[in-house]
């Protein structure tokens, strides 16, 4: 995007920005809103699915209990026929003279009648002697519980039996019955079945629970209920499987701590849920208690919390929009006094300030057409009297051109005649010095002792005198305009002007430079060596240093003198100032310098040669610039 078309580019309207402030504020409210009513649904969603869960769970528990109690009505009717089996048992075991091995267990089960079984339990929890071969051996020391409850039978004094239970391999209903022998020795086991058509087969079956169960609730998948064995008690429904984690050591741990165990699968959307049903009771020593698996499906709640979701955002969505399509109509509405007002301010602007300011709306608006008709009341007096002031401007700049122009061509015949009288006065004084000064020289020659003492001194103040006409006329030439810079040889006058003091110790290593000043560059270092042979002393050795940079060339003229005072060195280029004690350099020539290096596009300075040791000497550094390739 170019710049001619970013400037070109208007920004949105004030309605716009009313507008998008509307759908702002609402978009918030409409989203918080949103939100929590989302929340409290979904939180009511997930209370039911729990609540029903519960229920379920509270239901087939009771139910459990319910059929338990039917069971233990039932097996307290055999109870007494199987105690009276145990007369002939142990009269066998005391026939035999408490010898297993010598004991005619066939005899006695005929005896019985021939529908019961016989077990003779030993002290390490083997069953050692046995009617039923399928039973020979077990060993109840790998159940721990059930071990531990025979041996508190075996060490007993009375009778005890246990509740029907169902072989999982045959479907076969048993009832178990125990008696400890009198040396407590053996725990003698008597076993029956019960007939085919008893109620334990048709009323009191857990498989008819688990069917009422799962109508009750549609999440439910499957329900399967394990003994104290961990072994299945019943049979799942065709065609449904719920086993995804491998139910058998889930339920030996919820036997072992009998506490409720809960299994998320996330890919199948399942919650299983492992619950320990406690069925102990004081009256059986062998404690019953089982374990039910619940299986559950999730994706109910989750295709409810999904289009719970769905429907407030698109609730949300149909509010922002009908939140836009009211505040359109309202932000134009709202904005049209200022539109009209920004309509006429901007006629204005382009130059017709007669046009009116249209007012509608409220008070605020009133305020401003007053304001503003008001303003442009007071630009328009303002521009007659800018105008009135611009014609007295321009008269006065007229006459006032024509003033400078007569001055300007004053100054300039005063100055010629200025420069006229003092090249007059410089040469008359000049060869007045010229004769005064041969005159001079030769009266030291002629005189003796101490007049020729008082006629070198006057040679000498002569020689001073003809040195400030000289400089008078350097500061003439190098202000008169017109002088043009050029590129001068640095090391012809460097060289140049070390020969007029033969008598010096000046060091000074040639370079071929140029740079940019002209002929009068020799007057400063004239001025500059002179100070440093002069105030030097006798024994002074004066150090000429260049030092070429990129731009620029740093002269450095050093000497081993006395050196200069700080309080000296800012004031030392100053026009007609000298130092204040003894020994200092005078300031005419150095403002010379100064003003010539400034010309040259330069600066100068003066510093210790050594840094903070002013007995060490002075040195005086300035800068020339490189001629440029033009």
């Amino acid at each position: 995007m170019t710049k001619k078309s970013m400037e070109s580019r208007e920004p949105p309207s004030f309605s716009w920005y009313l507008l998008c402030a509307i759908i702002l504020i609402t978009l918030p409210i409409v989203g918080f809103i949103s939100v929590m009513d989302d929340r409290e649904v979904e939180n009511e969603l997930v209370a039911n699915y729990l609540l029903l869960q519960e229920q379920t769970e509270k239901s087939i528990g009771q139910s459990i209990h319910l059929i338990d109690t039917g069971r233990k009505l039932y097996d307290t009717s055999l109870d007494r026929r199987v105690e009276q089996g145990f007369s002939p048992f142990l009269e066998e075991y005391e026939r035999s003279g408490r010898n297993p091995a010598a004991m005619n267990l066939a005899a006695v089960r005929a005896e019985l009648g021939g529908d019961m079984d016989l077990y003779i339990i030993n002290e390490s929890g083997v069953i050692e002697y046995t009617t039923y071969e399928p039973d020979l051996l077990l060993d109840f020391r790998d159940y721990p519980e059930y071990y531990a409850s025979i041996t508190a039978l075996r060490l007993g004094e009375t009778f005890s039996a246990e509740r029907t239970v169902r072989e999982s391999d045959t479907g076969r209903v048993w009832k178990y019955a125990y008696m400890p022998t009198p040396d407590h020795r053996y725990l003698l086991e008597l076993s029956t079945t019960l007939p085919e058509n008893s109620p334990y087969f048709n009323e009191l079956r857990y498989t008819s629970i688990v069917d009422e169960t799962l109508a009750l609730n549609p999440n439910l998948l499957g329900i399967r209920i394990f003994n104290e064995f961990g072994l299945q008690a019943t049979v799942e429904r065709e065609g449904v499987s719920t086993d995804h984690f491998g139910a058998l050591p889930i339920v030996a741990t919820v036997l072992r701590d009998k506490n409720t165990v809960e299994m998320i699968d996330p890919e199948n959307g399942t919650l299983t849920r492992f619950i320990y049903i406690d069925r102990s009771d004081q009256e059986y020593a062998l404690a019953m208690n089982g374990v039910v698996e619940m299986t559950y499906t999730t994706a109910p709640l989750a295709d409810a919390l999904f289009q719970t979701r769905m429907h407030h955002l698109l609730l949300a969505l149909v509010a922002i929009m009908l939140t836009a399509g009211v505040a359109f109509p309202v932000a134009k509405r709202i904005t049209r006094p200022i539109r009209d007002i920004a309509d006429d301010v901007d006629a204005i602007a382009h130059g017709d300030l007669d046009h009116p300011i249209r007012a509608s709306g409220g008070a605020e608006f009133v305020r401003l057409e007053r304001s503003i008709t008001t303003m442009v009341a007071a630009l328009k007096a303002h521009i007659e009297r800018l105008r009135a002031s611009e014609q007295r401007i321009h008269k006065h700049s007229e006459h006032l051109e024509e003033q400078v122009r007569e001055r300007k061509a004053e100054l300039e015949r005063s100055n010629q005649e200025a420069n006229l009288y003092l090249d007059i006065l410089i040469h008359d004084v000049n060869n007045a010095n010229a004769v005064t000064l041969g005159y001079a020289a030769l009266l030291t020659e002629m005189l003796q002792g101490e007049r020729h003492a008082h006629a070198e001194k006057l040679l000498q103040r002569l020689q001073v005198s003809s040195d400030i006409i000289d400089r008078v006329s350097t500061i003439r030439k190098a202000q008169e305009e017109g002088v043009p810079l050029k590129a001068v040889d640095l090391d012809r006058i460097v060289r140049m002007e070390i020969t007029s003091y033969p008598a010096a110790a000046i060091r000074y290593e040639p370079r071929p430079i140029t740079v940019y000043a002209d002929e009068l560059l020799a007057e400063v270092f004239a001025n500059l060596i002179g100070n440093a042979v002069k105030f030097g002393g006798d024994a002074v050795t004066v150090t000429i240093r260049i030092e070429e940079m990129e731009e620029t060339v740093l002269i450095s003229i050093e000497d081993t003198g006395p050196g200069i005072a700080d309080d000296l060195k800012e004031v030392l280029f100053n026009r007609f100032r000298k130092g204040a004690e003894a020994g200092s350099r005078k300031g005419l020539g150095l403002y010379i310098s100064r003003m010539l290096v400034e010309r040259y596009g330069g600066r100068i300075w003066a510093e210790d040669r050594v840094p903070g040791r002013q007995e060490c000497g002075a040195a005086v550094r300035f800068t020339l610039k490189k001629p440029t390739g033009d």
